[in-house]
């Protein structure tokens, strides 16, 4: 049986190769085309040490030199002699340009959904034989060219890729080249193209209780994950957060209720800032972030937000004097 492995470069690159039985890393990588990097293939050198972010590898005859017991508990294997068990990620310490991949081209996919869902924001869906190929951790995002023009914006996948399809959750930017081209130009049936995927902004195994904290349209990459999870048989406490600035920026909220029936451990918490008509919470997620949340540190934090949000939730964590086991975010502001 063959095993996914994605590979998560220095630069933001991801690309996912497919193990053999009996097949390392390195091999299966140099057969379809991507060189890591390394000055033997006899566990020797070391060269090839990356770190294991998630799955199970069998490692055997390599030196200590090459890869201390410190270092193999820790997470750190040897590409050249990991032979995968199942799916997982690995973290190579370089960049994609260091390791000659050749597939980082725009490609071709047909706009079959484009959708204002309200003024703020616009759903945008993709679909494709390209599509169908198309592989990505959920979190991670796309570079998608403006219609009409040779510039390109950065969005997070907002769904899993389902009949080859995959959407996007975009804001709605007064003025944005991507946001004009989108509302005003694009229809449905037109060609869009796209580079995928990037980002090391992307779910972990889960190993316990996840807090997401969502500002705006930071929304899009914990659809994502959520769509995975559910298709998932994990079963840990999951709470987001999430925050908007108006009534009318609130999106998706069936897509959240639809993910309580499928998550039972599901719970989420949406708050406006200015004054709300819509029964929600009137605050900023920090108003509503609880030491419960935290599960007195035992806790993986995903946070996904404009910068000030980011900075807010970062300091309002200290103060509550509890560190998560990890924190995970991206920050994002809008192209004019």
């Amino acid at each position: 049986m063959s095993h996914q492995i994605a590979l998560n470069f220095e630069d933001g690159v991801t690309r996912f190769v497919d193990c053999l039985p009996n097949e390392t890393v390195a091999d299966a990588a140099y057969r379809q085309g991507l060189f890591i990097p390394l000055d033997c293939r006899d566990g020797a050198c070391g060269t090839c040490k990356s770190f294991c972010e998630s799955g199970n590898f069998e490692i055997k005859d390599y030196l200590e030199d090459a890869l201390s017991s410190q270092e193999a508990e820790q997470g750190f294997i040897l590409t050249c002699k990991a032979k995968p068990k199942a799916d997982g990620v690995i973290r190579i310490p370089m960049t994609s340009n260091a390791c000659r991949i050749a597939d980082g081209g725009l490609r071709k996919a047909r706009i079959s959904r484009l959708e204002m869902l309200t003024e703020s924001t616009i759903w945008l869906e993709l679909e494709g034989p390209e599509i169908s190929k198309l592989k990505f951790l959920p979190g991670q995002y796309a570079h998608l060219q403006i219609p009409g023009a040779r510039e390109t914006r950065a969005y997070s996948f907002s769904s899993v890729v389902k009949a080859d399809r995959v959407g996007f959750l975009i804001r709605n930017v007064p003025g944005g080249k991507m946001s004009v081209a989108l509302s005003e130009m694009a229809r449905e049936g037109d060609d869009l193209l796209w580079r995928a995927p990037y980002g090391s902004f992307y779910l972990r195994e889960i190993q316990r209780p996840l807090l997401m904290i969502a500002g705006g349209t930071g929304l899009a990459p914990f659809l994502a994950m959520l769509e995975h999870i559910a298709a998932t048989s994990v079963e840990m406490p999951i709470h987001l957060l999430y925050g908007v600035t108006h009534d009318q920026d609130l999106v998706c909220l069936d897509v959240l209720n639809e993910m309580k029936l499928r998550l039972p451990m599901f719970e989420y918490t949406v708050t406006v800032a200015k004054t709300t008509a819509g029964g929600q919470h009137q605050g900023v997620v920090t108003d509503f972030l609880m030491p419960e949340h935290l599960h007195e540190g035992q806790v993986d934090v995903y946070l996904c937000g404009p910068p000030p949000m980011v900075a807010a939730v970062e300091k309002h964590i200290r103060e509550l004097g509890l560190t998560p086991t990890s924190m995970h975010f991206e920050k994002f502001l809008p192209a004019q």
